[in-house]
């Protein structure tokens, strides 16, 4: 039997945290990254794209929530620029 890591909401928000991006220890993966995407907006959060990009190639293994929130939140303003 294989057990595989899921990452879901606090593995998301523990990686946001590190980033230097306060948010509360029950936030959702939503809240996390709206907080994320509003530092980004106002003073850059070194190391977000790279981790946003290391997270999606593991959408197989990401909790449905926390893939919504990257993909609605992070990947539009990420992307363009």
């Amino acid at each position: 039997m294989m057990i595989v890591d899921l990452i879901d909401g606090d593995d998301f928000r523990a990686r946001i945290q590190a980033l230097g991006v306060r948010v509360s220890d029950d936030a959702c993966p939503r809240t996390c990254a709206r907080m994320a995407l509003c530092k980004h907006r106002e003073m850059g959060v070194p190391g977000l794209e790279e981790t946003v990009r290391e997270l999606m190639q593991h959408r197989d293994v990401m909790l449905p929530s926390v893939r919504q929130a990257i993909e609605e939140c992070l990947l539009p303003a990420l992307s363009s620029g």
